[in-house]
Order: structure tokens, then sequence, then C-alpha cells
């Protein structure tokens, strides 16, 4: 896999805390504390446009291809190279610098501490709504960060695998709540993600079919050990009272949320209207293609008419989608490191990062 590599103009891109690398992260500092002089004091972020947003990439160099991020798009996304150069690339850049922070800090531990202790991965969430297209943003960011030297070996788990399997839902009478806080199993999720945290190897997470819209019993995949952890998912930000019961893993003293074991988190941002628009676009191309599947399990809908099958997805976007986005996910928003907002046309305007 290529490593990025910059021109004989720029600062290093290696990661190192030392020598090129720290003026590019006192960079970068720079620019945020310009900005804050223009922010709103009531703000806990600086807020940049796409145009701002995208000094700062700095001759980062694009490691991706079109073939290459067609891949990496998700139904009727709409992220062009461009997009990719003017908001990605500065996010990798900055991420690159935080985890060579990161990984230095932990180096200075095991010397003060006289030991070495198993690599402990740079954890990322990912957070948003339905269609708001987070899963494009987290294989976008698993591609780009790979190709950094210091760190190619990056992760990426939704929670979806942590869904509790339909039959559990359906004793319980939540079936239609799947993706509320109450319909996933958090302490496995939790758990998981500490394992990690702790450097343990061959960590083993389940595994979700969106065709049969269920777990996939018996079936995992290992996380061993990687420099970055991305964590996806719906409401991984959450610390809300049911996220209390759900989400959290209590003890005689303490009370830990996912969120908690963060080093970074973005949250995906649009307005609500623009994403249900989103979500009915999304249905409709899933009506044609992969509904038609008779093993799937929505394939009950792949033979409405148009104007039946629009009615459907906005029936089940106000009942389901809706109410979560509003009661459990936007109110995270504000807990992100950096929140990305999105207008109409799926494309990133403005990008909102947490001052330092």
């Amino acid at each position: 896999m290529a490593e990025p590599q910059r021109d004989t103009k720029t600062k290093s891109a290696t990661g190192s805390l030392d020598g090129a690398e720290a003026p590019a992260l006192d960079e970068i500092m720079d620019r945020v504390a310009e900005r804050q002089v223009s922010a709103p004091t009531s703000s806990p972020y600086v807020s940049f446009s796409q145009q701002e947003w995208s000094r700062l990439r700095a001759g980062t160099p694009l490691t991706l291809d079109e073939d290459e991020l067609e891949v990496l798009r998700g139904i009727n996304e709409q992220v062009s190279l461009d997009e990719v150069v003017n908001i990605y690339l500065p996010l990798s850049r900055l991420l690159n610098l935080y985890v060579a922070a990161s990984q230095e800090l932990f180096s200075v531990t095991g010397r003060f501490l006289g030991k070495s202790e198993p690599k402990v991965p740079y954890v990322i969430g990912v957070a948003g709504s339905v269609a708001v297209g987070k899963s494009t943003t987290s294989r976008i960011l698993r591609a780009l960060l790979s190709r950094w030297p210091n760190h190619p070996k990056v992760d990426l788990v939704t929670t979806d695998g942590f869904l509790l399997p339909n039959q559990v839902l359906q004793e319980r009478g939540i079936m239609d709540r799947k993706g509320f806080p109450e319909s996933y199993d958090v302490r496995r999720l939790l758990r998981f993600v500490l394992r990690v945290k702790s450097g343990e190897r061959a960590v083993p997470h389940p595994l979700y079919s969106h065709n049969t819209y269920d777990i996939l019993a018996g079936e995992e995949r290992i996380v061993d050990q990687p420099d970055i952890l991305i964590v996806e998912g719906l409401n991984v930000l959450q610390t809300n009272s049911i996220g209390q019961r759900s989400g959290a893993e209590e003890g005689p003293k303490s009370l830990r949320f996912l969120s908690d074991l963060f080093d970074f988190s973005v949250y995906v941002d649009a307005a609500a209207a623009v994403i249900e628009q989103w979500y009915v676009d999304r249905f409709l191309t899933l009506q044609r293609t992969a509904f038609r599947d008779p093993s799937a399990f929505f394939h009950r809908y792949s033979h409405l008419s148009k104007a039946e099958a629009v009615a459907t997805a906005e029936d089940i976007w106000r009942r389901i989608n809706k109410p979560n986005l509003i009661e459990n996910i936007a109110p995270t928003r504000d807990r992100a490191t950096l929140i990305l907002e999105k207008g109409a046309d799926h494309s990133v305007e403005r990008v909102n990062l947490r001052k330092l």
C-alpha cells in the first residue's frame, strides 16, 4: 500500500513529533486560534468553511483514485475526489498528528514506568443519523489513515453487529425500535472496545447482514491490535438516561460509557428534512436492487409502485428514524470533537472543530 509522500516544499508527513511535524501541529493550532477570534464565545467549536478547512491540507497528497473512491461510496452518496481533497485530507492530516502525539505519549509513559506494554490503538467514534453518510465517511477515513506510514493498520467496526438478534427484539416487543439504544447489546460492545483499547490480541466482534436484517449467528471477525480503530454507529456518543440503562457498564462506584474510550469523535450532520429525503431516495434505490433478492428481509417491498414505496419510506422515517434522531442521536452532536455539516447535495459545507 502506497505511503503518502509530501513534495519537497511541504513539511514531513511521517507523524513524528520531533523536527518538521511539530511545527505542523503548531500551524494547525495557530489556524484554530485565528478562527477563535471571530467565533461566538458561547460556542465550544471553531467553524471553518470548506475553503478555509481545505487550506489545512498543507500539501498532504491524495492517495485515492476514482475507482477506489467508487468502492467506498455508500448508496446515492456523491462524494467527489475534490471533496476528499478539501475535507478528508485535512482531517486525515489532523488525525495523523493526533495519533502521533498519542503514540509518543504512550512511549513516554512506558519509559517512565520502565516497562513495555502492548500498544494501545487510537480509537475514533463516528456518529450520525441513518442515511446521513457516516458509513461513507468512516470508510474514506479508514482508507486515508491506513496510508500514513506510522499507523498502517486501521480497523473499522460498525455497531450494527452489536444489535440484539431479531428474535430477542421480537420477544421484547421492540422490533420497531431497532436502532434505538435499547436495541443494542451495548455492554458487549463496550467490552469489545475496552479489550481492543487495552491492547488485547485477536478480539472477536459479531457481524450483521443488511440483507437478512439480522445478526449472522456464529460469525465473527477478528480485530488484532490495530494502530487505529474506527467505531461507527448511530448512538456511539450517547450518555443520556436510556444510555445509562443500556449503554453503560455499571460498577459499584463507576459508570462507563462507550464514548469514554474514544480519543476523537466525528458527528456527520445535516438538516432533518434533508436526511429524510436521502432516506427516501436510498429506499427507492434499494427497492430496485437489493430488495429484489427473495432472501432479503425487505423483499416484500420490491413490488410496490413508486408512490407506494415513497409512502412506505416516509412512514418508516417518521415512525422510527426521525424519533430516534430527535430523541437520541442529535442530542449527542455537541459531544463530538469534530462536526461535518452537509448540505442538500451531500457535500460537506462546514467543519466545526472543538476548541482545544
